[in-house]
């Protein structure tokens, strides 16, 4: 399935909603357009939606790890919410469930 990537700036905020496959092939796109938002100046916030992700490999859950890690050291707040079931068993199957902030619902 083809990777869908939409990013939407609300001042201080990035949100970026994510839909297909986030494989070895797509990965690249998906971190290209997430460190470019936490590079940003004057960014507090970036929250990703999750809901429209099919299939995550263990690629895409190392570009979650790195932004997680690349929002910390620059003091930003990172978040992701609507996990898709199959996106939500691969975050608890790897423990990453427990060290990303999760909504389950929208954003607030």
């Amino acid at each position: 399935m083809d990777l869908l990537i939409k990013t939407t700036s609300l001042e201080t905020e990035y949100r970026v909603v994510l839909g297909g496959d986030i494989d070895a092939f797509t990965a690249p796109k998906v971190k290209e357009t997430l460190m470019s938002l936490v590079t940003k100046p004057d960014i507090n916030r970036i929250t990703v939606d999750l809901e429209a992700v099919e299939y995550m490999d263990s690629t895409g859950i190392g570009i979650f790890i790195g932004i997680m890690k690349e929002c910390i050291q620059r003091n930003r707040t990172f978040e992701v919410h609507k996990l898709s079931p199959r996106v939500e068993r691969l975050f608890r199957i790897t423990g990453l469930y427990d060290h990303i902030a999760i909504r389950k619902g929208e954003s607030e």
